[in-house]
């Protein structure tokens, strides 16, 4: 019997002839990933485990993406603190302030490639399966024992397939089609399982588009979350780093615990209504809710093509006077191609606010956080109530399209019909 991609990674990982699915391997860990609110939580447990020096300064990534700039007293001084962590421990690859998403930065800096294995401390750490790599979120206490010995032990997950052949329709992207497996299958389809997404329409995707499958992946419980590895991937890999690394894919006889076909060019539009991930709709059964803010952003949709799409549908209109609209580069880097290519002066022309890229209004803690009775359509990944400030606040999720088009009238719409 052949492997599945996670098996194959969590072999090599753990120096074993082979694994299967429910036993638990050691690992060596490639790449460590903890942000700003991580890294100050790891750096506790480490005093208390005793821990002077960690294992390898050089596999350790901190990028400081969830408060960024601070907004507190308390936070400043906060990372004052991880910055002389830092230092002290020899860290290189950090990332202050302004760089941009962990899950946007890593790969842009050269710290991901195919078939490595990254534990990260944020949930959507499973972004970096577009990549090809087996790469989850951990909680503080296994984080540290990772950056005390760099190794961490896994349960071999069994793995689901989504096979899908077809192409999305006009105004329907990688979003819609994912909120259409939540709603589907449920947010527990994969719980503590990999997902290998497969088919024709993937091998159309656009590497951003990608990423939202990866991304979204911990939305329905996977560890993983895998993309197909071809040439659109290995040239970026190559382009930004020199590390040699080795694809791992499936084998043709891999073994899965269930697989689903889905056919691209049925789906339409969706929209995730509070305040869950799986309380998916049509577009076309939720429009005309009143919206008092959108946003477009976060490591979900804070990439390039994003923002491409928010100003294509904005360009020569007008943000409704009742609605706020924020837009947030998942990095400097795109902040940057952003800005040459036009995108940000758009937005800015048609009413919307463009902030610094940061997590920022995604996780309710800045650049956009949510009052009493607002109603929020957010091209993000979730929408849990007070995800993004009050409790008594309502998000809708969205494609960013259909964020951007929405913006326009105010209500929430088919983008379909506001670009027509």
């Amino acid at each position: 019997m052949g492997n599945t991609v996670a098996e194959k990674i969590l072999c090599r990982s753990s120096q074993n002839d082979s694994v299967s699915p429910g036993e638990h391997v050691i690992c060596d860990v490639d790449v460590i990933m903890s942000h700003d609110l991580g890294t100050l939580a790891i750096i506790g447990v480490l005093e208390d485990m005793g821990v002077e020096e960690i294992h390898d300064p050089s596999m350790a990534v901190c990028p400081m993406d969830h408060i960024a700039p601070s907004h507190t007293v308390e936070d400043a001084n906060n990372k004052n603190i991880i910055r002389e962590f830092v230092e002290e421990q020899g860290i290189e690859n950090f990332y202050d302030i302004g760089m941009g998403i962990a899950h946007e930065v890593l790969p842009e800096k050269g710290h991901v490639r195919p078939g490595e294995l990254i534990v990260g401390s944020d949930s959507h750490t499973t972004s970096l399966g577009a990549f090809g790599a087996a790469a989850t979120g951990m909680g503080t206490t296994d984080l540290a024992y990772a950056y005390a010995t760099g190794k961490q032990w896994f349960k071999v997950p069994e793995t689901i397939r989504f096979e899908i052949e077809g192409e999305l329709p006009a105004g329907v992207s990688s979003k819609d089609l994912m909120l259409h497996i939540a709603g589907e299958f449920g947010t527990n389809v994969a719980r503590y399982k990999a997902i290998e997404f497969a088919g024709s329409t993937l091998r159309g995707m656009e590497l951003d588009d990608r990423f939202t499958l990866s991304n979204m992946s911990v939305e329905l419980g996977a560890k993983f979350g895998f993309t197909p590895v071809d040439s659109t991937v290995t040239e970026y890999v190559d382009e930004k780093t020199e590390t040699e690394y080795e694809v791992k894919r499936p084998d043709d006889d891999a073994e899965y615990v269930a697989t689903h076909r889905i056919d691209a060019t049925d789906i339409e539009p969706k929209v995730s209504a509070p305040h869950k991930v799986g309380n998916v709709a049509d577009v076309a059964d939720t429009q005309g809710i009143d919206l008092d803010q959108v946003f477009i952003g976060s490591c979900t949709h804070g990439k390039l093509k994003d923002l491409q799409i928010a100003a294509e549908v904005l360009k020569d209109r007008s943000v409704s006077k009742d609605t706020r609209l924020i837009v947030t580069p998942a990095s400097r880097e795109i902040y940057d191609q952003a800005l040459e290519e036009g995108y940000i002066e758009t937005i800015n022309d048609a009413g919307g606010v463009v902030t610094n890229a940061t997590c920022g209004a995604c996780l309710g803690l800045g650049m956009g956080v949510l009052g009493d009775g607002d109603v929020c359509l957010a091209a993000q990944n979730r929408n849990f109530q007070g995800r993004m400030g009050s409790d008594a606040a309502e998000i809708f999720l969205s494609s960013p399209e259909t964020a951007a088009a929405s913006a326009i009238t105010g209500k929430i719409s088919d983008p379909r019909e506001v670009r027509s």
